[in-house]
């Protein structure tokens, strides 16, 4: 099985992605396209603009697509095209989004960690809380569009994970 986490920035994605690797033994974790990237030697701006996430898009859609099963993605081509749209709304997304679309079809689980209500973490802890925002509520309306299988998780590391491990049992 193929599960990709996705959300916006400062929501629990990597630290859900850790914690469910730990619970399927013969699971790998894709971290985060970002820091794949910066560790190859790619150089973001601070901060990123539009080709740094399409960057990460691009990089994130390759990833998919030459996966095997049993694997856990930090992010998808998703969440970052949802970023790449928000900062740069001119931008013509049609043929990305065609990509995410493809890409998202090759994933079993979509796990969508939202911001919660009452947020769960502080606004002075969150950097760029706009854009954040943006990006979650753009999320909320893309996620319907894709025909897999999808999970909203909330509450506690322990809930969001015994709701992902229910729905995958």
């Amino acid at each position: 099985m193929r599960i990709a986490i996705v959300g916006a920035h400062r929501v629990g994605k990597s630290t859900l992605a850790e914690e469910l690797q730990m619970n399927l033994p013969g699971y790998t974790l894709e971290m985060e396209p970002y820091y794949q990237l910066e560790a190859s030697g790619y150089e973001f701006s601070e901060p990123p603009v539009a080709e740094d996430f399409l960057e990460q898009f691009n990089y994130s859609a390759n990833l998919v697509s030459r996966s095997e099963d049993n694997v856990i993605f930090d992010r998808c081509a998703i969440d970052i095209l949802a970023y790449l749209h928000v900062i740069d709304p001119g931008r013509n997304i049609e043929l990305p989004y065609e990509t995410a679309q493809t890409v998202i079809a090759g994933i079993d689980l979509l796990v969508f960690v939202p911001i919660e209500e009452p947020d769960l973490i502080p606004i002075h802890q969150t950097d760029l809380p706009k854009l954040r925002s943006r990006v979650n509520d753009l999320l909320y309306d893309w996620i319907g569009d894709f025909d897999i299988q999808t999970i909203e998780v909330s509450g506690t590391l322990s809930n969001r994970r015994d709701q992902v491990l229910a729905k995958i049992s």
